[in-house]
């Protein structure tokens, strides 16, 4: 781009240049310097429709260029794609069945601890009602022989008022 603009410069000067080879300050240099300013201006707006030109032609063909680039990189993750399910069909199959069983695994995990929690609970009820159980065989053990002294001593009041009664006849 510089030097195109140098190049621009140089011809603008040359056509400066030429003006002045003609008569000094005749109204004929005038009306020539302007026609060849009007040509160097002419002469410019044309060299930067050009370039606008070429610069749009090259960005066209970068964009499609893209275009091209994105469509290949799709294709080659479609390719990456089928070579993954190539290796292994059942990839996806076993990844699904490993997530369901860490799942499972962290499912399992409370319901463990809340068995061993229940299984304590229960041995803990268990061994107080197997106490209880104990406590009131001792206490029926204890309330027999009660019993079994008490009608003893009642049979032997009674015998003793038996004979009282006998020996009062």
């Amino acid at each position: 781009m510089a030097t195109q603009k140098q190049q621009q410069q140089q011809q603008v000067q040359k056509v400066k240049n030429s003006g002045l080879i003609s008569i000094n300050g005749s109204p004929v240099r005038e009306d020539k310097e302007e026609e060849m300013a009007r040509s160097a201006l002419t002469m410019f707006r044309a060299k930067e429709e050009e370039i606008e030109k070429k610069k749009t032609e090259v960005r066209d063909k970068v964009c499609a260029q893209l275009g091209r680039v994105e469509e290949a990189t799709k294709r080659l993750a479609e390719i990456r794609e089928e070579l993954e399910t190539l290796s292994d069909p059942t990839r996806k199959d076993v990844a699904s069945i490993r997530k369901r069983i860490d799942t499972v695994n962290k499912e399992l995990r409370p319901l463990g601890q809340n068995c061993q929690k229940k299984e304590r609970e229960y041995k803990e009820a268990l061994e107080a009602f197997n106490d209880k159980n104990k406590e009131k065989a001792q206490l029926l053990s204890k309330l027999m022989e009660l019993a079994s002294e008490s009608e003893k001593l009642r049979m032997k009041k009674l015998e003793e008022l038996s004979k009282n009664v006998e020996l009062l006849r």
